[in-house]
């Protein structure tokens, strides 16, 4: 399982992340609070360097996947085939991100069937312990609203 590389700008991300909560960065500015993954120091907008965490609510809907064959990463090798997904999340549309559908939090990243992911599927966020992840980092991956 791969483990995020935690930089300044996106360690807040992973803190929340370990707790179970969605957050992304937003701009603090008054009149512009667009909201930005991935975080960054200043607002792409209105090039403000004020910025919070705003909470989301972990719904999102598949925007885009791939099914990867042969596998890019060797360590995956014995998974494959296996789903990457790019959700859209429901609160913030323009913010979108990468993980797997999996049928449960812990299960594998192979756990749904290929004929089970469509584009427009709503999701909902789950957390699962990244593997050698130092300071109980959490993976965001990503369920069916309806299995």
């Amino acid at each position: 399982m791969l483990t995020p590389v935690v930089d300044d700008d996106g360690a807040p991300f992973w803190e929340y992340a370990a707790r179970g909560e969605l957050r992304v960065q937003a701009c603090a500015e008054p009149g512009c609070g667009e909201p930005r993954f991935p975080p960054r120091p200043c607002c792409p907008h209105c090039h403000s360097f004020d910025s919070e965490w705003r909470r989301m609510s972990g719904k999102g809907r598949v925007w885009s996947y791939v099914v990867p064959h042969p596998p890019l990463l060797p360590d995956y090798a014995a998974q494959a085939p296996y789903n990457v997904i790019v959700v859209e999340l429901a609160d913030a549309p323009r913010i979108r991100l990468v993980g797997n559908l999996v049928s449960g939090p812990e299960a594998p990243i192979n756990s749904v069937a290929q004929d089970r992911i469509r584009i427009g599927a709503r999701v909902q966020v789950v957390f699962t312990e990244g593997a050698g992840s130092e300071g109980g980092s959490a993976l965001p991956r990503w369920v069916l609203e309806r299995p």
